[in-house]
């Protein structure tokens, strides 16, 4: 990159002629005007839209349907993972945390959206992959994503280039781990990650069980970029092209981070609404990693465009998540389903999500295993009429007689309001 005479960056030189050098300039079929027929190249039934229309829906409940032979069980857990970029650090650490302190679930279905779609298939795979999650995020291989040797081409997809969060998973996300998500998948667990399609603007659900129960050298391709696509931030990383089938045309979408769409999911309401599953789950658990604060934080921003712009984001995306919780909440009071959230304590000192130096990523992570080992780390959601009030109260577990309600006791430090079952 060229430099003026006093060393710093001209803009002529950041500008100059580097267009060749971008994958993504490249011509594309017109996108489809409808998502019904759309099929990964080579993986029929691997993808569904989260608003599908109703066959559509049905169709998912069907692909889903193994997943009901643990339905009913004693314990039947779902974990949702959250994005969060540097955060994700979090997340492993309260996963190995609640290893260590023997109270880690085993979870029938994960999903996993952004920084959450990574930690997501070794959550799915547990404890004996916790090593592999650990070294993952605190070390030191995500130190290097943003550097500023990394930067893009000008006019360009984006700030970075995506080789070093391709090389980041490549390095995790080898044959082994996706044959043994193979293996968990024809037990009936599902693993679901989210993307976002730029072209149709909806959010996309993977099964990514399926796609590794495919086998060979696509498969794994495809796992990756998946992943690659959930945790690429918008402008910051680039997008990736997913080959598609539509209609017997070939056709490439534009995918980036799940979290644009969807900061976090449970599962599809098809597997409960078309098989009629809501009573069994009476016996499940819902857990929600959020791999962020959730609390506002009271500071003063300096008057800087590269101030009030970080300032905005951060306080949007904490408003998305919240909402996103609060959806979940109603999803959990529908189907009877007791509801753990986890989230990095507002005490945190420092905390951004786009830096990832190794010894800030440290400190979340062993916030994150503290807090599991502790008993501290699961507080309830209840859904508000108003964001505004606040996401979480305090309860004491009692009837509270003539409202309809009953709290029920959980293993963390606050009780979650359900109906009354009838």
């Amino acid at each position: 990159m060229d430099k003026d005479p006093a060393g710093k960056i001209s803009l002529q030189g950041f500008f100059k002629d580097r267009k060749a050098t971008d994958p993504l300039r490249g011509k594309r079929l017109s996108a489809p005007t409808s998502e019904r027929h759309v099929e990964a190249l080579g993986f029929p039934g691997v993808r569904l839209s989260v608003d599908q229309a109703d066959d559509a829906l049905r169709s998912a409940a069907d692909r889903l349907a193994p997943a009901r032979s643990l339905i009913g069980r004693d314990e039947f857990n779902i974990l949702a993972l959250s994005g969060g970029a540097s955060g994700g650090a979090y997340g492993a650490g309260v996963l190995t945390g609640l290893t260590k302190a023997g109270r880690r679930p085993d979870f029938a279905i994960v999903t996993g959206v952004s920084t959450g779609a990574l930690i997501a298939p070794l959550a799915f795979l547990g404890p004996a992959w916790d090593e592999r999650l650990t070294d993952a995020y605190v070390g030191g291989h995500a130190a290097e994503l943003l550097s500023f040797r990394r930067l893009g081409t000008a006019l360009g997809p984006s700030i970075f280039k995506g080789e070093s969060l391709d090389a980041l998973v490549e390095t995790f996300v080898d044959q082994e781990m996706v044959d043994a998500v193979a293996v968990e998948h024809l037990k009936g667990r599902r693993l679901l990650i989210a993307t976002t399609n730029l072209d149709s603007q909806r959010a996309v659900v993977w099964d990514m069980g399926e796609i590794a129960n495919h086998g060979g050298d696509a498969a794994l391709k495809l796992f990756r970029t998946l992943l690659v696509a959930s945790s690429s931030v918008p402008g910051i990383f680039p997008p990736k092209l997913i080959d598609v089938e539509v209609d017997g045309q070939h056709y490439q979408e534009m995918h980036v981070d799940g979290g644009v769409a969807a900061p976090l999911f449970l599962m599809p309401d098809a597997l409960l609404h078309w098989r009629n599953l809501g009573p069994r789950f009476r016996r499940g658990r819902v857990h929600v990693i959020v791999n962020t604060v959730l609390d506002p934080s009271t500071q003063s921003t300096p008057p800087g465009v590269a101030s009030i712009m970080a300032r905005s984001f951060d306080t949007m995306l904490r408003f998305s998540y919240r909402q996103a919780l609060s959806l979940a909440a109603g999803f959990c009071s529908r189907h009877n389903l007791p509801l753990s959230v986890a989230s990095i304590p507002s005490s945190f000192e420092g905390f951004n999500l786009l830096k990832f130096e190794t010894d800030l990523m440290r400190r979340i992570y062993d916030a994150g295993v503290e807090q599991a080992m502790q008993g501290t780390v699961w507080t309830s959601a209840v859904e508000e009429q108003s964001l505004w009030r606040g996401l979480f109260k305090k309860q004491v577990p009692s009837h509270a007689a003539g409202t309809g309600v009953i709290i029920r006791d959980e293993p963390g430090p606050v009780g979650i309001e359900v109906p009354l079952e009838p």
